[in-house]
């Protein structure tokens, strides 16, 4: 039988989360089309910047997809083509503990930077510091959540957590298996819809704005400047030539 605190938690929360992702960002591409950005800091300083963007930003595009195939993809679908339990598993726990890994490196490495480097602390507002928070607190939870189920065993997320997250989109939710899941399991949902929900107010809006039309912008042509060219012309006159001056005179 399902709850009343299953039903509020599993149903009502990740609807108005959901809600307020996509309207919030209407309202922010609406009303603040100049704060769309992601506030860079590079000016300020470029050698954490350099270490540490790549690696958080390669690492969360590997636990998004990760979690596109372990949630959007069923356990028939997969065992269909041939991939089994055991197979998947060790992908999930391998690839998904590396892109873990390479991100919260890299979030610290940033957050290091954020802290220690004078200007960027300035240039860091409440929200940013709010977001990599709550941020820290879905990757953390979500990467324990992979060790444990693979090491301790007795839970499988894709039968559960997995059914339930499909099923809010076809408007058909069960929130019995969420109640049903794991304490840890419920933590990282929970956190993972606030996040959702801090989404359009943060710089986390860049996502939306990746320069994608660079893949097929035509070439553009640098050409090193010619003296000889120009939208001047030339002063007419005789050219300036050096006099040496002869020998024992001063």
């Amino acid at each position: 039988m399902t709850s009343t605190t299953d039903v509020v938690l599993w149903v009502v929360v990740p609807y108005v989360c959901l809600a307020v992702f996509v309207v919030g960002h209407l309202w922010r591409y609406r009303y603040d089309k100049f704060g769309w950005t992601t506030r860079s800091s590079q000016l300020y300083e470029r050698r954490l910047l350099r270490l540490g963007s790549p690696l958080f930003h390669f690492g969360i595009l590997g636990v998004f997809l990760g979690h596109v195939v372990g949630l959007g993809v069923p356990e028939s679908w997969t065992s269909a083509v041939g991939v089994s339990e055991g197979l998947y598993h060790f992908l999930a726990l391998s690839l998904g503990a590396l892109a873990g890994a390479a991100t919260i490196v890299g979030m610290a490495i940033l957050i290091y930077r954020r802290r220690t480097v004078g200007p960027v602390f300035s240039a860091t507002t409440r929200m940013d510091k709010v977001m990599y928070l709550v941020l820290g607190t879905v990757i953390t939870l979500g990467l324990a959540n992979t060790v444990l189920a693979t090491f301790v065993g007795g839970y499988d997320y894709r039968l559960g957590v997995s059914v339930w997250f499909r099923g809010i989109f076809v408007l058909q939710p069960h929130p019995e298996l969420m109640g049903a899941a794991p304490i840890g399991f419920q933590a990282h949902g929970l956190a993972a819809l606030a996040l959702f929900a801090l989404w359009p107010f943060t710089r986390l809006v860049h996502v939306f704005s990746a320069p994608v039309g660079y893949l097929w912008r035509p070439y553009v042509v640098y050409r090193s400047k010619d003296v000889a060219l120009g939208a001047r012309a030339e002063r007419p006159g005789w050219e300036h030539v050096q006099v040496p001056t002869p020998r024992g005179r001063r």
